[in-house]
Parts: C-alpha cells; sequence; structure tokens
C-alpha cells in the first residue's frame, strides 16, 4: 500500500520548496491513487518529464515509496513535454501533473533503473 496521492504530492513540494525549487500543482488529480506526472523546467526552454515507473520496477521491501521514470534521456523542448501531458489526461483525467522549476535539474525523485 502506497501513501495517498494528495499526501505524496504535498510532502514532495515541501521539499523542493525546502531546498529552494519553486514547485506547484498544475492540475490536481484523484487524491487516493491518481497517477502523479513531475515535469522540470530547466528554465531554457527545455523540461525533463517523470512518469510513474512500471510496477514491476517497485521493490517490495520498500512498498511505500513512488518510483518514476524520465520520459526521455535528455531534456526535450517544453512544448513537447506540455503535448505529452495533454496526451495523458486524455487517457487518464484523474491524474496528478507537478510542475517544478530548477535550472540545476535537481528533481529529488526515486528513479527506476534503467
Amino acid at each position: 500500500m502506497r501513501l495517498k496521492s494528495a499526501i505524496w504530492v504535498a510532502a514532495y513540494l515541501r521539499r523542493c520548496q525546502i531546498n529552494g525549487i519553486f514547485g506547484a500543482v498544475r492540475r490536481h488529480g484523484a487524491d487516493e491513487a491518481g497517477a502523479i506526472f513531475v515535469k522540470l523546467a530547466l528554465m531554457d526552454g527545455s523540461a525533463m518529464l517523470f512518469t510513474p515507473a512500471p510496477q514491476t520496477a517497485y521493490d517490495d521491501s520498500r512498498p511505500f515509496e513512488r518510483v518514476f521514470a524520465p520520459w526521455s534521456a535528455q531534456p526535450m523542448p517544453e512544448h513537447e513535454v506540455d503535448e505529452r501531458l495533454a496526451r495523458e489526461l486524455r487517457f487518464d483525467p484523474d491524474l496528478w501533473i507537478v510542475e517544478t522549476e530548477d535550472k540545476a535539474g535537481r528533481h529529488f525523485l526515486e528513479l527506476a533503473v534503467q
């Protein structure tokens, strides 16, 4: 059982704030178990998108942790990330979109092994 999405998002945004990174909820999804997508704007017109990792990436010894996978290995033009998010929203209207801004590319997400 994982933390509710609303609790995870609040904690994630607090962690960003503590580290001097601006973050905001761009789209509020289902409080209980909405999928969470994190967009990291690099402040140069490019962005990274982190999506929920496949279930196979989870470690049973850490059941409460959320794991993310980068959509691309390299930053993409920000408009391409926004287009991907629009497609995801058409597929799943209950998802969350959290947007952060950091020139250094810090994201504090547990990433799935690629």
